[in-house]
């Protein structure tokens, strides 16, 4: 009996599901975002009411002063989140990799609990922690003032942490910064414990101390690894959505402080119907995502040259 599958095409076979779901769920979404960027739709009326207009979203979002409002709070909030991530996982990765020993697993573990917590429930924990009246941060800032050295700088009245421009965000990068941490931490302990153990004792061989072996020899050893997490930072940072989403309860926080690329993009889709400007807001956020990552391998590809 002739099999059904003949050696050639049965490797075809076994991936058409994998092929079939990426180009309904992966490909199809792209191609018709890029399309519906120049045209203006109604998808209540179907997709008979697509009625081409050019260029005409592409120039309306670039001189919409809301776009540039949400990508200067994206830029702010992916920087001052993203970049102590970085400065503080490498430090403690060393230390958790070096002088945890057995407890080593326990406290990766404990780090990365964060990152695979509910966004949903991260958000209602930070919102009671920073709330106006029975915060814990208020509540501390306002014991603290009651300290001399401490009085003259500490404000006078509880701080509406998401009802203020100012303060929402810095609240907003606190709560990604305590999110990611884990996951870069892991990252660097992961590419630490691939290093060779031979490097460490012939510099400690050669009286190296610990903050030279630090120095000299696992930090040209991650760079690889830094690349990596960088990138996957300024990637995250630029699509934030959900901790403002949830802390702002999806309105962008007082005077749009809050309000990130990411949302405004979903509230000009969802909110006011405009699918075909939020299309160009995110072909505008994915050039901008693109120009980052090549900036930053151009970043860590000059310092590999120069050493």
């Amino acid at each position: 009996m002739k099999p059904l599958l003949t050696p050639a095409l049965a490797p075809y076979v076994l991936i058409s599901p994998f092929l079939l779901l990426f180009l309904v769920f992966g490909l199809f979404p792209i191609v018709f975002s890029f399309v519906l960027m120049f045209h203006m739709w109604d998808p209540v009326q179907g997709l008979g009411s697509m009625k081409f207009v050019g260029l005409e979203n592409v120039i309306f979002a670039i001189e919409d002063p809301l776009v540039w409002t949400s990508l200067s709070n994206t830029l702010w909030m992916a920087f001052v989140s993203g970049m102590p991530q970085h400065l503080v996982a490498i430090p403690l990765a060393y230390l958790i990799n070096e002088k945890m020993g057995r407890w080593r697993n326990a406290a990766m573990g404990a780090y990365f609990l964060p990152y695979i917590t509910s966004t949903v429930a991260i958000a209602i924990m930070f919102s009671t922690l920073f709330s106006t009246d029975y915060g814990m941060v208020n509540a501390v800032l306002a014991e603290m003032a009651q300290w001399p050295w401490l009085g003259a700088v500490m404000p006078e009245k509880n701080i509406d942490w998401l009802g203020s421009p100012e303060a929402i965000k810095p609240v907003v990068s606190a709560v990604v910064f305590w999110r990611y941490l884990g996951f870069n931490v892991i990252l660097y302990v992961g590419a630490m414990q691939a290093i060779p153990r031979d490097l460490y004792e012939a510099a400690r061989m050669d009286g190296a101390k610990n903050w030279q072996q630090f120095l000299y020899i696992t930090l040209p050893q991650l760079k690889p690894m830094m690349f990596f997490g960088v990138t996957l930072t300024v990637i995250g940072g630029l699509q934030l959505f959900e901790e403002p989403f949830i802390l702002t309860g999806g309105k962008g926080g007082p005077e749009y402080a809050g309000m990130t690329t990411a949302m405004y993009m979903y509230r000009t889709a969802f909110d006011f119907n405009d699918f075909g400007l939020a299309s160009a807001i995110s072909w505008m956020l994915f050039a901008i995502i693109l120009v980052m990552t090549l900036i930053t391998n151009k970043a860590f590809k000059s310092k590999e040259g120069q050493a």
